[in-house]
């Protein structure tokens, strides 16, 4: 009915063109959180194993938990662990992004609690996203804190919140600069000196010259870098299709859909497809601001999605129930998709919902 189509073959030429765009000596870490973006964690995170990458990361204990029950014995780092889930993020060998005080002291406490020396780590700093991290003015505490024996540092990094604003960007200028300044008091203060990464899939393409050690990529291996030009050279990895249930003759002036969404200008034929915003195409794609593909013709989505099903325009297309229905492909990504209910790519991929069965191309 519903299929979300996964091509691997993609995802290899996307891991390679990433890899043709890194030096030699720079890691590649895959992020696979949120389900590997929403395709399929584990077959998606299998794949980059077997193709080659050098760590894996996720947002959640809960989702490195998963990878690891299935068998995947790759360095995982855990973004944003929480502080209840210390037990269980040690219990499953994963390795933490630390990111406050707080959470740098239970962490700490936990390992001598357990006996536990020398467990790897990664030290986030908020460089100006804002989000999470340990501000600059915390560096030498935080350098004190690693020096413990219950750590060993791995990296130390932050993220970009505007990396593919066209160069010169005065927000990730700046934010290069401070962690210029953390690297340098790092290199400076440590005998072993970490790891240290920066750029995410934007950053990859448009900070080429600013690789430190490793890249962290998520979206780009599903096809998309935030820009069209850097787009081309990826191929989209997922392909959503579904089917028509049923076609209604609509009189002119007749509404369709909740709370009157649409009035037929004329005599229409409107075909009802089985999902809805429950299965991840939101209220905002309805109201003729997307459009579906069916035998070779786009038909509007219009009036109001359901949260099980959504009603197109196929006035003119020679269609019949049963017949298939794209709503983005390699040709009409998922980006385009996006754009036309003014989100993006990430949302929309990572909201497909789990009624929609995933379908495996090798």
């Amino acid at each position: 009915m519903n299929t979300l189509h996964i091509y691997l073959s993609n995802l290899k030429h996307n891991y390679e063109t990433i890899r043709k765009q890194i030096h030699n000596s720079t890691q590649c870490i895959g992020v696979v959180k949120a389900n590997a973006y929403g395709s399929h964690a584990i077959h998606f995170t299998k794949r980059l194993v077997k193709l080659g990458i050098d760590k894996l990361a996720v947002a959640y204990v809960e989702e490195g938990i998963q990878l690891r029950e299935q068998g995947i014995k790759t360095p995982i780092m855990v973004f944003y662990p929480q502080i209840k889930s210390i037990p269980e993020l040690v219990g499953a060998d994963l390795e933490p992004c630390i990111y406050s005080r707080e959470l740098m002291e239970s962490f700490k406490l936990h390992l001598e609690a357990m006996k536990i020396k020398d467990y790897p780590i990664h030290i986030k700093y908020n460089t100006g996203l804002n989000r999470v991290g340990f501000p600059v003015i915390d560096v030498g505490w935080v350098l004190e804190k690693t020096k413990h024996p219950q750590f060993r540092l791995e990296s130390v990094y932050s993220h970009l919140a505007i990396s593919e604003e066209e160069r010169p960007s005065p927000q990730s200028t700046l934010q290069i600069k401070h962690f210029e300044e953390i690297k340098k008091r790092y290199t400076k203060l440590l005998k072993k000196t970490p790891k240290f990464h920066l750029l995410n899939s934007s950053g990859v393409f448009n900070y080429p010259d600013l690789q430190y050690d490793a890249v962290r990529c998520g979206i780009a291996f599903h096809g998309y870098a935030n820009k069209l030009e850097w787009d081309v050279h990826l191929k989209p990895v997922a392909v959503l299709k579904s089917i028509i249930s049923q076609i209604h003759q609509v009189k002119k002036s007749s509404s369709v859909g909740y709370d009157n969404g649409w009035i037929a200008p004329y005599a229409v034929r409107i075909a009802t497809l089985p999902l809805g915003h429950a299965d991840g195409i939101g209220r905002h794609f309805g109201h003729h601001q997307s459009t579906v593909s069916i035998n070779g013709y786009d038909a509007p989505i219009v009036g109001n999605v359901c949260m099980d099903m959504l009603m197109i325009d196929v006035t003119g297309i020679n269609c019949e129930t049963g017949d298939e229905v794209t709503f983005f492909d390699t040709s009409k990504s998922a980006e385009d998709f996006a754009k036309s209910g003014k989100t993006i790519s990430y949302e929309l991929l990572t909201g497909i919902g789990p009624r929609i069965k995933r379908v495996l191309h090798q």
